[in-house]
């Protein structure tokens, strides 16, 4: 039986079976086997992924979703939005990711700065004076990147959202804010992820109060804070946090979700919500369908007790 109401949807993603951004050996899993365990687990959607893991021709990947009732929620796409010489690319790459989502009826998609070298080297430690971020030259390309990019969108009938995202110049609550002040005039909506939320040392609750306005899609991740704090205390990069279990099953961390799901009905908070646990591909103690099972029970909990209240 698939868990749902009618107040919050729950959808899975593929980089919890260990997925990465780029090609390479976690590619190599049975797409149709992982959506079944995803159905298994009690979930009715799930994101694409990164481009190239699922099916790219929507006459294959449409009928594999239509058999098992799941909806396609959206794509990550992570644009170098800081980069002049990389701008040009972005249209190009949402216009490819875009004409495959809209044409299965996918609402969203999810766009964040590309992760780099220089801010993985202090993921989760980044100076509050701003001295590791964007230039205002820089900012002002974001500006000018997303305005192109929400019309893209648009065009394709798609609901254009930002992640704040751990080793990207938008990592933290501060860069946040920042992003959609120069930004405002687009349109564009907040993905907040609570994972990466505490992550870069922001509280989800007060982040999801700030940004009713704009928040129109979440990613659910859970943080082990003592590991985190190790990770911090050692200097470790994201990869590394990611190998050192930081991401927990959803409840087993330190995220109260209780407080985050009464804020987001406080706010009337509607629709989708994908359950996410990075972990690192072939390292994983308990399965993949396990671990999202289990992270869903204690979801399906807290919401149950948040309407009996």
């Amino acid at each position: 039986m698939h868990a749902r109401s009618s107040e919050f949807q729950f959808a899975s993603a593929p980089d919890s079976w260990g997925v990465l951004d780029y090609p390479g050996p976690s590619w190599n899993q049975d797409y149709e086997q992982m959506l079944d365990e995803m159905v298994a687990a009690g979930y009715r959607g799930t994101e694409l992924g990164p481009y190239g893991f699922f099916p790219t021709d929507p006459a294959v990947l449409g009928p594999q979703l239509s058999k098992r009732e799941m909806a396609l929620l959206g794509s990550f796409v992570p644009v170098p939005l800081g980069d002049e010489r990389s701008a040009q690319d972005v249209v190009a790459q949402i216009r490819r990711v875009g004409g495959l989502l809209s044409t299965l009826g996918a609402p969203f998609l999810v766009m964040a700065d590309a992760q780099s070298e220089a801010r993985d080297r202090i993921a989760g430690r980044v100076p509050s004076d701003g001295s590791a971020g964007f230039t205002a030259e820089q900012w002002k390309l974001v500006a000018k990147v997303v305005s192109e990019a929400t019309s893209v969108t648009k065009d394709f009938g798609l609901d254009l959202v930002f992640h704040p995202h751990v080793s990207t110049y938008i990592e933290t609550p501060d860069e946040t804010e920042r992003f959609f002040d120069v930004t405002s005039g687009t349109g564009i909506g907040l993905c907040l992820d609570t994972g990466h939320c505490a992550y870069a040392d922001g509280d989800p609750v007060a982040e999801a109060i700030k940004f009713r306005e704009v928040l129109r899609f979440v990613h659910i991740k859970d943080v082990n804070s003592n590991s985190l704090a190790t990770v911090r205390k050692n200097k470790l990069n994201f990869e590394q946090a990611v190998e050192a279990q930081t991401f927990t099953i959803i409840g087993q961390g330190s995220i109260d979700f209780p407080a985050f799901f009464g804020a987001l009905r406080g706010m009337n908070y509607r629709g989708w919500l994908v359950v996410e646990q990075d972990v690192k591909y072939g390292a994983t103690t308990i399965p993949p369908v396990e671990s999202i099972a289990a992270s869903l029970r204690y979801l399906t909990g807290v919401v149950e007790k948040l309407g009996a209240a």
